[in-house]
């Protein structure tokens, strides 16, 4: 006779636990060069290397004005008649203005860009306190930056459009910047000695931390590229601050 088991519940299928794998997260697209941290790195150094080549042309027309009103008034003649009779009047300078204010967004745009995915890829501060270098130079970048830009708006009122000028715009470029920088508006001086070196500070720490990324900045050059972003950075806050000191000062009228 056989005997029969019967299957009670301890032999029953265990149902399966084992949760199961999540679904694969949709691949990001890339985002291309300038998505890429050595795009927008590149983008800084390209739209930085144009306005410091811009920065070192406009100082040495702006020290014509030593030569006398003549001179500086050719210079600015001839900015604006460039490859004339080919082109119209301005439209060289007024393409080189383009190409300067986009550098200057793209520049920012970079920087910016780049310092919020240095924030997402260290979400977690330090413990530690950040030295007081790294916060100066922070602070400065910060701070100047929009110094910067509040003073190239009032420069532009001031001494491009004669809006805020005290001879106004259909006077000659020698005769408005005389008349923006005379001892009653000594304020203007002043701003204009605050952003200019903002300005070179700003350009001081653009030329070492690009020469960094590139490499170069290296053993036993390192101390040498040091001095010559600092002596550019001079040689310019110095070249911007002649003009204005000297008509304050009633050197030059």
């Amino acid at each position: 006779m056989t005997a029969t088991i019967e299957r009670g519940t301890a032999t029953a299928p265990v149902p399966s636990t084992t949760a199961a794998p999540p679904a694969p997260k949709p691949r990001k697209r890339p985002s291309g060069f300038l998505g890429s941290s050595t795009g927008k790195k590149v983008v800084m150094a390209v739209t930085g290397a144009i306005m410091v080549g811009f920065l070192v042309l406009h100082m040495l027309g702006n020290l014509k004005i030593f030569f006398g009103k003549d001179s500086f008034n050719e210079y600015a003649h001839a900015l604006r008649t460039l490859a004339e009779p080919l082109l119209p009047y301005r439209t060289v300078l007024t393409v080189l203005e383009v190409i300067l204010v986009a550098s200057v967004v793209l520049h920012m745009w970079a920087a910016v860009s780049l310092a919020r995915r240095a924030r997402r890829a260290r979400p977690v501060k330090y413990v530690a306190k950040k030295s007081q270098a790294g916060g100066y130079v922070a602070h400065i970048m910060r701070w100047g930056g929009v110094t910067i830009a509040l003073f190239v708006v009032w420069h532009l009122l001031d001494l491009t459009f004669g809006v805020v000028n005290p001879k106004g715009y259909d006077s000659a470029p020698a005769d408005r910047m005389i008349a923006g920088f005379q001892p009653g508006r000594w304020w203007v001086t002043l701003f204009y000695l605050v952003a200019v070196v903002m300005v070179g500070l700003h350009l001081r720490h653009g030329v070492w931390s690009a020469l960094q990324t590139l490499g170069w900045a290296r053993g036993g050059r390192r101390r040498m590229l040091q001095v010559l972003a600092g002596a550019l950075a001079a040689v310019l806050v110095l070249g911007f601050l002649a003009p204005p000191l000297a008509i304050t000062m009633g050197f030059k009228g």
